[in-house]
């Protein structure tokens, strides 16, 4: 699950731009002493070319054990009487606005700013309620690559590409002990569609770095075919991480620019 922005400011803009495809050279388990590349349109873009590295959260860098499915499924319990409302609804990859959307729709509840905000503060209650007590620990090879990152003597901006709503995104970070590592975030509290979420995230980059940049200096960091689409419809490049509930052969069937297991097999150098 998971537009907002945090510094980690909460503007949405869209910025449309063709989606640029690419072939992979290399794709699987990462050797450190590897310098990756992907084949673009006429040209070969170096791995070691990322200004901007965007991750997104659940899955990617964290497991909740599905706290929040259930703090929705709780939320539509108790303010609107529904009992299993979300039986039915795919979240992964999803922006929680577009959840929100999408369940009242189909229980025949106004989709309204105001029940928006009712299934928010609700959600966000339960939350804190579900996190796992006894799970602080993010996936593996997260901590170690986000700290790679910071050592190199060229760092990249290292921010959240994501479907969650930012206090959400807060929460669950601060539990694992994350937070602090984002220098940004592009949220899903704003926009139903996480291509628009994609959007305002390039926007945000240029912003910090510069209208100049390409997007393909962008890399996404996911774990489902939608960050995969998400980086494909601004012209970012795309690093998909098999640790959510899409197998590697469910996400190479997408044509990631780069496929893992885990981000264990991911040196920050290489990014």
């Amino acid at each position: 699950m998971e537009s907002s922005s945090h510094s980690i400011s909460c503007r949405h803009r869209r910025h449309r731009l063709a989606p640029r495809q690419a072939t992979p050279i290399h794709k699987g388990p990462v050797n450190c002493e590897l310098k990756i590349e992907w084949a673009g349109q006429g040209c070969v873009w170096s791995a070691a070319m990322a200004q901007v590295v965007l991750f997104d959260i659940d899955g990617t860098l964290i497991s909740t054990g599905g706290a929040g499915v259930r703090a929705f499924g709780r939320v539509f319990e108790t303010e609107f009487g529904v009992a299993n409302a979300c039986a039915n609804t795919i979240f992964a990859g999803r922006t929680d606005r577009g959840l929100a959307s999408d369940i009242l729709s189909e229980h025949g509840l106004g989709v309204s700013g105001e029940n928006i905000g009712r299934i928010f503060r609700g959600y966000l209650h339960w939350l804190e309620e579900y996190l796992p007590d006894d799970h602080h620990e993010p996936l593996p090879g997260v901590r170690d690559l986000l700290a790679g990152l910071r050592a190199l003597s060229a760092p990249p901006v290292v921010g959240l590409l994501t479907g969650n709503h930012p206090e959400g995104a807060r929460r669950k970070l601060e539990h694992f002990g994350l937070w602090d590592e984002f220098a940004w975030g592009a949220f899903g509290d704003i926009h139903e569609d996480r291509d628009d979420v994609a959007r305002y995230a390039l926007e945000l980059a240029r912003e910090q770095l510069g209208a100049e940049l390409n997007p393909g200096e962008i890399l996404i960091v996911g774990d489902t075919e939608r960050d995969i689409q998400c980086a494909r419809a601004i012209g970012a490049r795309v690093l998909a991480v098999a640790t959510g509930n899409e197998t590697a052969a469910d996400l190479g069937r997408h044509n990631p620019d780069l496929l893992v297991n885990s981000l264990v097999e991911v040196c920050a150098a290489d990014l």
